[in-house]
C-alpha cells in the first residue's frame, strides 16, 4: 500500500523522516538491550542465588535503558507528525493554488462542499500515513530483521521459528487490503456527498423554505448520513476482524515460540537466560507488525483522500503568460479579438465560433444577444476565465496569453449583476480593490459610488462586519460596495454586467448615476440583458448562437431590421 505520487511528497520532509526511522530503529536495538538485562537479572537473582548488590548495576542500566528507549520512541513520535505536517501545509498549499489557478468555471463545475471537505478533511486523513503507517512500514521490516540479528547467534531454532510466522500477519493485510481499499473508497465517496449535499441545503436554505420542501431535506440528509454509517461501519468490522486476526496470530506465534523453547528447557537443550531472553523478544518481535495492521485502514483512508487530490491537480492549469514589459499595456488599450472560438468542454458545441470585432481605448461596447449567444463567454475570455479554443486575442498587439494573468488582471475592474460580499468588514470588502489603500481612500471611493451614506449610518461604519454573501446589506447596498472597489481599484477596463439589475427605483438610479461616473474616459465592455441600457453604446456586437452576426450603433441596426430589430420587438414597454 505504497503510493509512488505520496511517496514523492515525502521528499521534501527526508531529512525528518530519516531521523524517525533511526530513532524507530534505536528503539529496537535498546529492546534486545533491555530483553538481555532483565533476562540475566532473573537468571542470576532465581538460579543463581544472587544478592541485590550483584544486581544492581544491571537493574541501573535497565533503569537508563527503559529511560532512553521512552525517549527514542518519543523522538520519533514527535518528528513523525512534525514531518506529516509540513506535508499537509506543503499540499493543502497547492491544492488551493490549483484550485485557484483552475478558476471559478471548475469550481462551478464540482461541488463546492466536495471540495472544501478535501481541502480540510482530505489533507488531515493523511496525517495517519506519512506519521504512523509509513514509518511503521519500515519498522515492521527492520526492527523484526535486528531482533533476527540477535536471535540466530543464541539459537537457530527459535530464530527460524520467528523467521517463518512473521510472513503470515504482512500476508493476511495483503488479503484483506482489496476489500479494505473498496470500503474505504466508498466511505470517503459517502462523506464527500454528505459534505457536499450539507452545503447545499445551507446556501439554498431560503429557497427550500419558500417552497416548503426544508424538511424533506432531512429525509435525504438522514438517507445520505445512513450510507455513510454503513460504509463506516464497513470499515469497521474489517478493521476490528483484521485486528484480531492479527493479535490471533502473533499470539499463537508467541505462543509456538514459548512451547518449542519450555520443552527444550526441560530436556536441557537451552540455558534459561537464553530461552526466558529470547521469551522476552518474542512481543517485541512481533509488536511492530502489529501495530503496522493498526495504521493500515488509517493508511488507507489516507490514500483513499489522495485519489481525489491528485486527481484535481492533475487537471491542467491555464498558462499565466511570459513577463512582459508592464508599461506596454500599461497605457491606451486597443483589445483584438481574432476568428476567436472558445468551448466550456471538449465534445460541446463551441459558445463562441469564430468571432473578430475590436475594443479601442474608451470605447463602450455593448453585448446583446438571446440567452446562450455567448456574452459573458466574451467578458471570460477576457479576464482570462477560459482560454480560446482557436483564434488570437491581443493586447496593443501583444497576444493576451503572453501577458501574465496578475498583471493583466490588474487592469481590469468587473462588476457583476450580483457582487460577492465576503464575511468581514465594509472596509475589508472594499479594500479588495486595492489591499494597500489608506482608510482616506477608501471613504473616498465609497462617496464615489454612493455608498458613503449608508456605510456611516451602520452601527459601526466601516468597521460594521458583514455576513457571507452580504445578508446584511440590501442588494443595491451590495452593489454600491462592489462599485467602491471598482472606483479604488482605477482600472482603465470596466466590463460591466447588468450592474443596475433586480434593484428597486431608488436604488437603481443611486447605481446607474455611479456607473455612468465609474464609466468616464475608460474602456467599457457592458453585457447586456436588458436593451434599454446599450442605446448610448459606441458600439452594439449582436451575438446569435456563439457567432458575431451584427455590429453597429443602435440606430444603424435598427435600418438592418436584423436580429438586434427582433431583440427590440420582444422587449416590449422598453423605449426604442
Amino acid at each position: 500500500m505504497i503510493d509512488r505520487r505520496l511517496l514523492r511528497e515525502a521528499r521534501q520532509v527526508r531529512l525528518l523522516l530519516a531521523f524517525t526511522i533511526g530513532l524507530g530503529l534505536l528503539t529496537g536495538f535498546v529492546t534486545v538491550l533491555q530483553a538481555a538485562c532483565l533476562a540475566r537479572v532473573v537468571n542470576r537473582v532465581f538460579l543463581q542465588a544472587g544478592s541485590l548488590k550483584e544486581v544492581w548495576p544491571l537493574l541501573s542500566i535497565m533503569l537508563v535503558l527503559i529511560f532512553i528507549r521512552w525517549l527514542f520512541s518519543w523522538g520519533s513520535e514527535i518528528l513523525s507528525h512534525r514531518a506529516a505536517a509540513r506535508i499537509k501545509d506543503n499540499l493543502r498549499t497547492r491544492l488551493l493554488q490549483h484550485l485557484f489557478g483552475l478558476g471559478p468555471f471548475y469550481v462551478r463545475g464540482e461541488r463546492t462542499g466536495e471540495l472544501v471537505n478535501l481541502v480540510t478533511e482530505g489533507v488531515e486523513a493523511l496525517e495517519d500515513y506519512f506519521a504512523r503507517y509509513l514509518p511503521q512500514l519500515v519498522f515492521a521490516v527492520m526492527i523484526p530483521l535486528t531482533v533476527l540479528f540477535f536471535v540466530f547467534p543464541v539459537d537457530l531454532t527459535a530464530g527460524l521459528t520467528f523467521f517463518l510466522t512473521a510472513p503470515l500477519i504482512p500476508l493476511f493485510m495483503i488479503l484483506i487490503g482489496k476489500w479494505a481499499e473498496h470500503l474505504t473508497k466508498r466511505q470517503w465517496a459517502d462523506l464527500s456527498r454528505l459534505s457536499a449535499h450539507f452545503l447545499d441545503v445551507l446556501q439554498g436554505l431560503t429557497t427550500l423554505k419558500i417552497f416548503g420542501r426544508s424538511k424533506s431535506q432531512l429525509n435525504v440528509i438522514a438517507g445520505i448520513s445512513e450510507n455513510f454509517r454503513n460504509s463506516t461501519m464497513g470499515v469497521l468490522r474489517v478493521a476490528f476482524l483484521s485486528a484480531l486476526m492479527l493479535e490471533l496470530l502473533s499470539t499463537v506465534s508467541t505462543a509456538l515460540v514459548a512451547v518449542a523453547l519450555g520443552l527444550r528447557l526441560v530436556y536441557d537443550r537451552i540455558s534459561f537466560e537464553h530461552a526466558f531472553f529470547l521469551l522476552l523478544l518474542a512481543p517485541e518481535f512481533y509488536l511492530p507488525l502489529r501495530q503496522l495492521g493498526g495504521h493500515f485502514h488509517a493508511g488507507r483512508a489516507g490514500l483513499a483522500a489522495a485519489e481525489r487530490i491528485f486527481e484535481v491537480l492533475q487537471n491542467h492549469v491555464p498558462p499565466t503568460g511570459s513577463k512582459q514589459d508592464r508599461q506596454q499595456i500599461n497605457g491606451q488599450l486597443h483589445i483584438s479579438f481574432r476568428e476567436v472560438s472558445a468551448c466550456y468542454s471538449a465534445g460541446r458545441c463551441p459558445a463562441l465560433q469564430e468571432i473578430t470585432f475590436d475594443l479601442r481605448q474608451g470605447e463602450r461596447v455593448a453585448l446583446v444577444g438571446p440567452s446562450g449567444a455567448g456574452k459573458t463567454t466574451v467578458a471570460n475570455l477576457l479576464m482570462r476565465f477560459i482560454e480560446p479554443a482557436a483564434g488570437l486575442i491581443k493586447v496593443n498587439g501583444i497576444p493576451l496569453a503572453q501577458i501574465p494573468v496578475d498583471q493583466w488582471r490588474s487592469l481590469i475592474s468587473y462588476l457583476p449583476q450580483q457582487p460577492y460580499l465576503f464575511y468581514g468588514t465594509v472596509a475589508d470588502n472594499i479594500l479588495l480593490g486595492r489591499p494597500g489603500a489608506s482608510p482616506e481612500q477608501v471613504r473616498k471611493a465609497a462617496a464615489m459610488a454612493g455608498a458613503h451614506e449608508f456605510i456611516s449610518q451602520l452601527p459601526r461604519g466601516y468597521d460594521t462586519p458583514v455576513g457571507e454573501l452580504g445578508l446584511r446589506l440590501s442588494g443595491g447596498q451590495a452593489q454600491r460596495i462592489a462599485l467602491a472597489r471598482a472606483f479604488l481599484k482605477d482600472a482603465p477596463l470596466l466590463i460591466l454586467d447588468e450592474a443596475a439589475t433586480g434593484l428597486d427605483a431608488v436604488a437603481e438610479q443611486v447605481v446607474q448615476e455611479a456607473v455612468a461616473h465609474l464609466m468616464k474616459e475608460r474602456t467599457v465592455l457592458i453585457i447586456a440583458h436588458r436593451l434599454s441600457t446599450v442605446y448610448q453604446a459606441d458600439r452594439i456586437l449582436v451575438l446569435d448562437r456563439g457567432r458575431l452576426v451584427e455590429q453597429g450603433r443602435h440606430q444603424e441596426l435598427l435600418a438592418k431590421q436584423g436580429l438586434y430589430y427582433q431583440l427590440l420587438n420582444a422587449y416590449r414597454g422598453e423605449p426604442v
